[in-house]
């Protein structure tokens, strides 16, 4: 992928009103307690089949069969989240700049063409995961967009490091955050501005970057063209997107997104019961580990006593994944699966393994993984008033006949 061929690229991306029409085609997720059925959409630009959850702004699910494909997801079926509907359709690159200001040396105004030819290219492979993926299982169902587990996507991300960038400004003795905001503006004048923030020594560690592509290609635009702030490890909601404003500041991050939002309760496994108020909330940061079965989906027909593949993908949130174990009687026994390759610490990884299923009828296989720090995901489903971070071992049930 030569720079070269990226911009000119570039140069014509961009598309006119965002498509707002769906198929005929639909999906139950048969979840009681609201609303389960969304339709399927092939109307977005750049974008193939994928589950409309929303319009404006547009959420779009990457339907599940997607993840038995492979371990990274293909850009036309990345999952798409905004916070604001209003940002751009087209970007002029001969006028896009990244200002990166506040208390630094030397502040800077950078044009995608500088950072593709000034600083070093860097590539890593990151699960991007919404913090409510999964919230639609939520029991009782909390408010919120209704994700199914469709919300995160796995890509190997190319552009440069933040700390390169950031090295570049010099960044002032005493600073202590870095703010990041993007193209996208409020819908209303009074309505906050979507940012988000990381502490200097984590933006600098060598693995937050701003990627201007992903899986060997551009970015698309509704996943954050021209240049998208990648935060391995740590949810969807540090990633912004059409990022073009860096502030290095002394003093925490005041926004509403941090002090008031994407806040869960800081318990064990950020689970309060549903009828408890009084605890206390803490602002979401990493990834908690997850696992799911991609070949087999709940009401499957095996054949009873024979040998029967079963496949999935994990990955160990902020962390590798140590081991994927599968049991076949409700988390009483667990058997240790064969792991796929590698692709990096904050990748998806394959798993695999061959069970028998002795008796006719309903069998429950479930699935849990263990990340290299020994975080291994809860048997209770977890429950906060967000609906974020759900990460209790999954379940999926098949009939043997």
């Amino acid at each position: 992928m030569s720079r070269r061929g990226l911009l000119s690229a570039a140069a014509a991306s961009g598309f006119g009103l965002i498509a707002q029409k769906a198929l005929g085609e639909t999906i139950d997720f048969h979840v009681a307690g609201g609303p389960s059925t969304r339709p399927y959409t092939t109307t977005f630009p750049e974008k193939g089949r994928m589950v409309l959850q929303r319009n404006r702004p547009p959420w779009l699910e990457t339907p599940f069969d997607v993840f038995d494909k492979g371990v990274f997801t293909p850009n036309n079926q990345h999952f798409v989240s905004w916070h604001w509907a209003t940002f751009p359709t087209s970007v002029d690159l001969n006028s896009f700049a990244l200002k990166v200001h506040g208390q630094v040396e030397r502040p800077l105004s950078l044009s995608l063409q500088e950072l593709m030819r000034d600083l070093p290219r860097f590539e890593i492979a990151a699960v991007s995961q919404c913090a409510g993926n999964s919230r639609l299982y939520a029991n009782p169902r909390i408010a919120g967009a209704q994700w199914a587990n469709g919300s995160m996507s796995n890509a190997l991300y190319t552009g440069v490091r933040l700390k390169d960038v950031l090295d570049k400004a010099g960044v002032k003795a005493g600073a202590g955050h870095v703010l990041f905001a993007g193209l996208d503006d409020p819908v209303l004048p009074e309505a906050p501005r979507f940012v988000k923030s990381l502490a200097v020594d984590h933006a600098r560690d060598g693995e937050v970057m701003l990627a201007f592509a992903m899986n060997g290609e551009q970015l698309p635009m509704l996943n954050g063209f021209p240049l998208k702030l990648i935060v391995p490890g740590w949810s969807a909601v540090y990633w912004i997107k059409m990022l073009n404003d860096i502030e290095i500041t002394d003093r925490p991050d005041p926004s509403v997104w941090t002090t008031r939002s994407y806040r869960v309760p800081d318990t064990a496994n950020y689970t309060v019961e549903p009828e408890k108020a009084d605890f206390k909330l803490i602002p979401i940061t990493r990834n908690v580990p997850r696992s799911f079965v991609t070949n087999l989906k709940p009401g499957d027909t095996v054949k009873a006593g024979a040998p029967q593949l079963v496949r999935g993908i994990a990955f160990g949130g902020d962390k590798g994944v140590a081991a994927v174990d599968l049991s076949l009687d409700g988390g009483r026994t667990w058997q240790p699966t064969v792991l796929g390759r590698d692709e990096g610490t904050y990748s998806f990884r394959q798993w695999q393994t061959t069970v028998a299923l002795p008796t006719r009828g309903t069998h429950a296989l479930t699935v849990r993984c263990t990340n290299t720090d020994k975080v291994m995901q809860p048997m209770q489903r977890v429950w906060n008033p967000g609906g974020y971070l759900q990460n209790q071992v999954e379940t999926v049930e098949v009939v043997a006949a």
